[in-house]
């Protein structure tokens, strides 16, 4: 009988945290959407062609690649009127479904890219050495959107 009393609270206890879960998650106002990559890029004067050339061919790729992985849900390049000096020229963005999409095992998804789109990830190394002198990586931020119900 204590066995039984004991199993029946224990039962009970677990009902109530799962309803007290689902309640907690209906409280927001928003539900969390996709993962959104904004790197801010500054081409060398004289250099937006030399830089728009590769973004269309080698970075278009690598991006049609991931998105048919599944990895990527889309992908659009911005043009920006800086302000200064440092601020960029243009914004390379990515959406992606959510924060394991884009950042789990990026590593290897990445370099199996790099072998698919440069044929080798040393290739792709060399690339971004070579893009350093046509532009500057100002830095890339990571967010999330929030879907209001």
């Amino acid at each position: 009988m204590l066995l039984k009393s004991r199993l029946g609270a224990l039962v009970g206890f677990a009902c109530l945290a799962f309803f007290n879960v689902s309640a907690s998650a209906d409280d927001h106002a928003y539900t969390e959407g996709p993962v959104v990559s904004v790197s801010s890029i500054r081409t060398a004067d004289g250099k937006f062609d030399d830089y728009m050339k590769f973004v269309d061919t080698n970075w278009k790729q690598q991006q049609e690649a991931a998105k048919s992985a599944g990895n990527v849900l889309s992908y659009q390049v911005l043009n920006v009127i800086p302000r200064g000096p440092d601020d960029p020229d243009l914004l390379l963005v990515v959406t992606y479904k959510n924060w394991a999409a884009g950042l789990d095992g990026a590593l290897a998804r990445n370099d199996a890219i790099s072998k698919e789109v440069d044929g080798s990830v040393s290739s792709t190394n060399q690339g971004v050495a070579n893009r350093a002198q046509i532009r500057r990586l100002l830095g890339t931020t990571w967010m999330q959107a929030l879907n209001l119900k």
